[in-house]
């Protein structure tokens, strides 16, 4: 049996915790939330620190602090936070569920992700490249995002 299959996601040490991170990126990706319905609305545009190539933050250590709108997904509210990806391994480990087929700890290769078509690579903006106002029309549908899904 392998560490996330055996451990609560409490129990797991640093170096497990991180590597569950499948490097999709969805995470990064802006959104909006309707004022009145509180509904969240995907954009395609993503923050400037992330490198969308690799999946990964330029400036991961630095990144709360840099970004005070980035949310640091955590044992504690990894179960919680319903606009994750329905594929994300922390939601998916929170909710007692298997990680997919082409997580790179089934695959052994980080490209898997990239791969199997559920990163943002090749899909996304930089935030630097677009004007605030006009993030609203960048809004898109990620697969397996949100509620209800």
């Amino acid at each position: 049996m392998s560490f996330w299959e055996q451990k609560k996601l409490q129990d797991m040490t640093s170096q497990e915790w991180e590597s569950l991170c499948d490097g999709c990126a969805v995470c990064c990706a802006l959104k909006i939330e309707d004022e009145d319905t509180s509904e969240i609305f995907f954009t395609n545009v993503v923050c400037h620190f992330l490198d969308s190539d690799s999946g990964r933050c330029s400036d991961y250590e630095n990144r709360c602090h840099n970004v005070p709108t980035c949310i640091q997904v955590t044992p504690d509210n990894a179960g919680q936070l319903f606009w994750m990806p329905h594929t994300c391994a922390y939601r998916l480990v929170a909710e007692g569920k298997p990680l997919p087929p082409w997580h790179h700890l089934i695959t052994g290769n980080r490209e898997s992700v990239h791969d199997a078509g559920i990163s943002v690579r090749g899909r996304v903006v930089s935030e630097a490249h677009i004007h605030p106002d006009d993030v609203p029309e960048f809004v898109v549908e990620w697969w397996g995002a949100g509620e209800g899904e």
